[in-house]
């Protein structure tokens, strides 16, 4: 049970000043607010705060600094360190701000700070159009973009963060401020990359482009005895594909479903998703190599509905199960990495474990590295290991497992990860996350929050 003891006089006080509603541990919908994606984070906040806009924000901002509590902020709820919940202290909790309103003729949208990808592309795709999000539709659109915001777009149209217009910002001293780069460009620069660090982000501006309402797309997968092979076709396939065409890969226990072979069916398969950002002819065109390539057990590829698309990941990454990742960015696929790679899936440790694959690079890394926080163009690749299960006795198997496989792919990485897939990995990897841009970030976190408010979350603690 929770352990701090507040006044209940000065609770009942900020309750009347909230739109939402304020939660205890005996409420009920407590247990539904302090549940997240990852399964393996059980913590218990004395008060949640669920927000109805920024009003409730700036409230909830200023009880917790009053009186020197915790505080944690809930937006999708998606990040696998469990950084939105805190134990004790007060949990913002976003989730009923989810309103996203689209200008189909200036192509932007403005999107409140709990929607997940999901609310964002339904009400973008009713107009034809879309900006670069997560590959799985319960990903918070606020936590992402903060990170930087990886996205099967990415290539043809850069990271979320990349096509950012302004961010609402409640501050540490309770202050609504919109960032831009007119307005507070350096908070705004810190915004897009720097994650949670700065404040809350109750709305975000994004430019849009016009993408679907279909789109080309296609699932090829290849069983253990051709991946070597196939890997080695992939890693000269995705250098030089157009900046339309995205390839994100995976090594997954095939689940016993119909859309695989039954034959397959436990088998660990490596898995591709083909996707490309115009029309199907070109795709065709594009992708017509590596569908001829080996002999694939699975070879699907036809227009599908973009929302329908986004959606395509969600039944392996679930919420429910417990979660641990390991994550590198990689310049390439040397044969080394290939060899370490299938030592290591063939026996994949749970029917849910899988390592997945990011197809960077294309517009990505030509926008300079200096012009947001985010510090990682370079990368073509990402890889994270990703353990999944149901047993909390399993938790220290499973992540010694996914450390191992990540101690022997790491001499193979490039510097840096990217700071939306750490676990909780300690200062020097959220430095490495943070990358050339640390000592900058943490100037501008000691303007903006010199009592380090916000610190549930990969934390860059101000100058003292």
């Amino acid at each position: 049970m929770a352990t701090v003891h507040l006044d209940s006089e000065a609770i009942e006080t900020f309750e009347r000043q909230l739109g939402g509603t304020l939660l205890r541990p005996s409420d009920q919908g407590y247990d539904e607010a302090t549940s997240v994606w990852n399964a393996m984070v059980e913590k218990e906040p004395t008060l949640v705060a669920r927000c109805r806009g920024a009003s409730d924000v700036i409230a909830a901002v200023t009880f917790a600094r009053n009186r020197d509590l915790r505080l944690a902020v809930k937006g999708g709820g998606h990040n696998v360190a469990g950084n939105g919940l805190c134990d004790d202290g007060l949990v913002i909790d976003l989730s009923p701000m989810d309103a996203v309103r689209v200008d189909p003729a200036a192509r932007t949208a403005r999107v409140q700070g709990g929607a997940t990808m999901a609310d964002l592309d339904r009400e973008t795709q009713t107009h034809g159009l879309a900006v670069t999000g997560g590959i799985i539709s319960s990903t918070g659109v606020a936590g992402l973009t903060l990170g930087g915001g990886w996205g099967r777009l990415g290539r043809k149209y850069g990271l979320a963060i990349d096509n950012l217009r302004s961010a609402d910002v409640v501050t540490a001293d309770g202050d609504l401020v919109q960032a831009s780069d007119d307005q507070h460009p350096e908070l705004f620069w810190a915004l897009r990359g720097g994650g949670g660090n700065f404040g809350v982000v109750t709305s975000l501006e994004f430019d849009l482009h016009e993408v679907g309402p279909e789109i080309p797309g296609g699932v090829l997968a290849y069983t253990h005895d051709d991946v070597a092979e196939v890997l080695r076709f992939y890693r000269e396939f995705a250098a030089e594909a157009p900046d339309a065409a995205s390839v994100y890969a995976a090594f997954i226990p095939a689940p016993p479903e119909p859309r695989f072979p039954e034959e397959q069916w436990g088998e660990t398969l490596l898995l591709f998703r083909l996707f490309y950002a115009g029309d199907l002819e070109s795709a065709k065109a594009v992708f017509e190599p590596f569908r001829a390539f080996g002999e694939p057990v699975i070879n699907s590829f036809e227009p599908m509905p973009y929302v329908e698309y986004q959606q395509i990941s969600d039944d392996l990454f679930p919420a429910g199960r417990r979660y641990y990742w390991k994550s590198n960015y990689f310049d390439d696929l040397p044969d080394g990495l290939i060899e370490q790679l299938v030592a290591h899936v063939e026996d994949l440790p749970t029917q849910y474990s899988s390592i997945f694959f990011e197809h960077l690079g294309g517009e990505i890394g030509r926008v300079d590295s200096d012009a947001t926080a985010y510090p990682h163009r370079e990368p073509l690749f990402a890889i994270t290991v990703s353990p999944a299960w149901t047993d909390p006795a399993d938790d220290q198997v499973l992540i010694e497992w996914a450390r191992d496989v990540y101690d022997d792919l790491a001499a193979y990485a490039s510097d840096g990860v990217y700071v939306n897939v750490l676990s909780n990995e300690g200062e020097a990897r959220v430095r490495e996350a943070y990358g050339e841009h640390f000592e900058r970030l943490r100037s501008i976190k000691t303007e903006w929050d010199p009592e380090n408010v916000f610190n549930v979350n990969q934390n860059i603690a101000p100058n003292r």
